[in-house]
């Protein structure tokens, strides 16, 4: 029986308790589910409109424009610094999520693998400071960054976010239901831990990896606040510190949802290319359930 549920996961690239789920989903349950994704791609719809209609037209909710046009999306990519703003939010998300994911991979297989004096101690402390709201932490994090000349640089944007105690905590739940055979054959094999860490735990992690990637490239593409603050010159701004600078200006409605438009795509892109690591994570958890 077992060898028969992989030869048609192997065959038709779906796990078999995928597939079961899915012919257990009811019609009603289908309905509401499309209702909520209608519901929600409503504002994606109105954004893109908004940014192919010419300006001074009365659009959504009103009417359609008359006539399509692509010079809000022209103007806005020729815009002052945009393309710059576009290169310090890439550069900010893209490497924050390496890093956070090979920092809290490395964390995540210390607590759920080793054993050491103060494990728990050490590991539910740092958890707590998912209680501490960010707000209450920007000013000595500010003053500690300006006090290693931090202020203006990648650098000082970056590494003060790297500590990521929702991306630790999540490596460790998955990591701790991997089983201890295979680290223990591992030993026996002569592997060391980097050897361990980079081909067993990284590749047997990579569901949850896309799923934190994704979030974390959100959380970083979409922060406002640690830019605006670190941010103290126009070339270093990101993406959402530059349109909210943009807001305060002579700039038409059609150009800042065209604006906002171009500034969804890439997270679009992203969760396209990772979703069905996604997909297969769950998959897997409910199997193993």
């Amino acid at each position: 029986m077992t060898a028969t549920l992989i030869r048609n996961e192997e065959r038709t690239g779906t796990p078999s308790g995928l597939r079961q789920r899915r012919r257990s989903i009811r019609p009603g349950t289908i309905l509401v589910a499309a209702l909520l994704a209608i519901g929600t791609l409503v504002p994606f719809v109105a954004v893109f409109i908004l940014a192919l209609s010419p300006e001074g037209a009365r659009t959504i909710p009103y009417q359609l424009p008359e006539a399509w046009t692509l010079d809000n999306l022209i103007g806005i990519l020729s815009a002052r610094n945009f393309l710059r703003w576009t290169v310090n939010s890439a550069i900010y998300s893209i490497v924050s999520v390496v890093l956070v994911l090979i920092t809290a991979a490395m964390a995540g297989y210390a607590f759920a693998k080793k054993r050491f004096p103060g494990r728990e101690i050490v590991f539910w402390s740092f958890l707590a400071t998912l209680m501490v709201p960010t707000q209450a932490t920007i000013i000595p994090l500010f003053v500690l960054v300006a006090r290693l000349e931090g202020i203006d640089t990648f650098w000082g944007l970056i590494v003060p976010t790297l500590a990521n105690s929702q991306a630790v905590f999540l490596m460790r739940q998955f990591i701790m239901g991997l089983p201890d055979e295979l680290f223990e054959a591992a030993k026996i094999d002569g592997a060391r831990e980097w050897t361990i860490f980079w081909r067993i735990v990284l590749p047997l992690t990579k569901p949850i990896l896309a799923t934190l990637g994704i979030f974390v490239f959100l959380w970083h593409w979409n922060d406002f606040l640690w830019p605006l603050i670190l941010a103290q010159t126009d070339e270093m701004r990101t993406l959402t510190v530059g349109l909210a600078s943009l807001n305060q200006e002579a700039v038409s409605q059609s150009t800042l949802m065209a604006a906002a438009a171009v500034t969804v795509i890439p997270c679009l892109v992203v969760f396209a290319v990772l979703q069905r690591y996604i997909v297969n994570s769950v998959a897997a958890s409910g199997i193993k359930g």
